[in-house]
């Protein structure tokens, strides 16, 4: 039985990009644009296995530790405006907004807990036709991102839900490490382009190879 099942569980919370949302590899591409931009020739492949980190954490994970880091906050601007010229390509992941609204039908919260804020945001929730939603908990709401679990935590809060009463649907390594850190059962999901073995590595308790997979799989009789 899937977690998703189990007795006792009040919410879903969902990552947004490469979870519900096809952004991974345009932020992949913006984020070593913008690195070269500063000197920093970092490979795409490289930049990929850290998406799913907000920028404070990703800048420290792929740069030299002695890099002039006064630059950090034009770099990411910089990253900021190369995603904004890629919002026309934001689209959801096949059947996305139909998993939520299945999630919802089943009678369960919906929360999202993303690493974007601002105009992007409002860019993910547009490509998801601006869904029924409880909760959306973005960077601008914490000082630390994923890995760290403090998105999570304070969807938690917002809900009045425990660890327990919630799962977490995300696509990368940092999103299941952000889960495990606070005790939430967590789903990956592939459509991001983390495989399956590295997600249950990293202690996802279930893989799926996106929405449509799980809708499928798990919510096919709402």
């Amino acid at each position: 039985m899937s977690l998703l099942n189990a007795t006792g569980l009040k919410a879903v919370i969902f990552d947004v990009d490469g979870t519900l949302v096809d952004t991974t590899y345009l932020h992949a591409v913006s984020w070593a644009a913008a690195m070269r931009q500063f000197g920093h020739r970092v490979p795409m492949a490289h930049v990929h296995r850290c998406i799913g980190m907000g920028s404070d954490h990703l800048l420290d994970k792929l740069l030299p530790e002695d890099r002039d880091r006064s630059e950090d906050e034009a770099l990411v601007a910089s990253h900021a405006a190369l995603m904004a010229t890629h919002w026309r390509d934001f689209v959801e992941l096949p059947d996305a907004v139909r998993l939520l609204a299945a999630v919802r039908a089943r009678g369960f919260q919906v929360l999202l807990a993303s690493s974007a804020s601002g105009r992007d945001l409002d860019a993910l929730l547009s490509a998801l036709d601006h869904p029924d939603l409880d909760e959306v908990v973005t960077a601008s709401d914490v000082e630390r991102t994923k890995p760290d679990p403090d998105l999570l935590q304070i969807a938690l809060e917002r809900a009045h839900l425990e660890s327990t009463e919630a799962a977490f649907v995300g696509d990368a390594v940092w999103d299941v490490h952000a889960s495990k850190n606070l005790g939430i059962g967590c789903v990956g999901v592939t459509c991001g382009g983390t495989s399956a073995a590295e997600l249950r590595e990293a202690g996802a308790d279930e893989v799926y190879a996106g929405p449509a997979d799980l809708l499928a799989q798990v919510f096919s009789s709402t």
